[in-house]
């Protein structure tokens, strides 16, 4: 039985996705599925660059809004939900468009989990502990003496995510990458259109974090933040509070990071984060099946995403 389709739209920070998404969701039977581990978050809308309540309201999301910025929400969640979601959609007659910028939760949707243990509260408390005392460059080290291949991919203050693999290390005594290679893909549940927005020139990409970020600035991120932090109990190990911008606001406020350097440190952290994304779509080609890519900035790219998306659904 020829399995029904379903569309990835990916693509790093600032490349046009959302604008993209909602072209298609306006001549297409499509609902789009947002990728995004930042909107999952409720009250973040400025810094996650929500879609606004209008938008919305004519082109509903799923995934969106779904914990406090007090919880956690995993990929082994996304997976289980994003999977969910698009049998619904399907259910419908409509075609799921899964799109942002989030590669983790593609990947487990696409290719799966490996069976990592839970989050320890304990443990991660003990490795924040070392990191406030030395530094997470000393403990990105300790990593790169113990496994070297996940330090490798890790800059050596990627905090969450060299939390993550030593806390991994030290509760099962192996390497997250060994673990990672036993996964195994899941069934397919959806024939898979891969389709990537990425920059042809770096530097433009550049140009439009920075125009992103004085927009979010202008919009009110910092009163944003302000809010959080009354009406929830938060501190700057959560998630919510680890996402790009919040977490330049955090220390603003907190007052590690002077209000003048707010915006080039939040410029940068976000081009370092689209450097990942990038990193990471170049290499999907081995996490799952190729991607066609298109230059983000070509305005000939919206056309030939058209008529990719019209035959892969058309091929139903």
């Amino acid at each position: 039985m020829t399995l029904p389709p379903a569309i990835l739209l990916m693509g790093p920070t600032a490349s046009g996705k959302t604008a993209l998404a909602l072209e298609l969701a306006a001549r297409f039977p499509v609902e789009i599925v947002s990728v995004d581990s930042a909107q999952v978050f409720c009250d973040m809308a400025i810094g996650t660059a929500k879609p606004d309540r209008e938008t919305l309201a004519r082109f509903p999301h799923h995934l969106i809004d779904l914990v406090t910025p007090e919880e956690s929400y995993s990929a082994a969640r996304f997976r289980d939900d994003a999977r969910a979601v698009m049998g619904d959609i399907t259910a419908r007659g409509h075609v799921p468009l899964l799109v942002g910028g989030t590669m983790l939760y593609f990947k487990a949707l696409c290719a799966g989990l490996a069976d990592l243990p839970q989050a320890d509260a304990g443990m991660r408390a003990a490795i924040d502990s070392e990191a406030q005392a030395r530094g997470w460059p000393a403990l990105h080290t300790e990593l790169a003496q113990r496994d070297p291949e996940t330090a490798a991919r890790l800059a050596p203050n990627d905090a969450q995510r060299i939390q993550r693999a030593l806390e991994v290390l030290r509760l099962t005594g192996e390497p997250l990458g060994a673990i990672i290679a036993r996964q195994q893909a899941p069934a397919a549940t959806h024939r898979l259109l891969s389709l990537a927005l990425m920059p042809g020139e770096r530097a433009l990409l550049h140009a439009r974090i920075a125009t992103r970020f004085d927009a979010m600035l202008a919009a009110g991120l910092v009163g944003e933040v302000e809010m959080l932090r009354r009406r929830y109990r938060l501190d700057a190990s959560l998630p919510s509070m680890r996402c790009v911008g919040y977490r330049q606001v955090w220390d603003m406020l907190a007052g590690e990071l002077p209000r003048a350097e707010l915006r080039d440190r939040g410029i940068y952290a976000t081009r370092q984060f689209a450097k990942r994304q990038i990193t990471w779509l170049n290499s999907w080609h081995k996490i799952a099946a190729d991607c066609a890519r298109f230059d983000c900035a070509d305005p000939s790219s919206q056309a030939k995403i058209e008529r990719a998306v019209e035959k892969h659904i058309g091929d139903k």
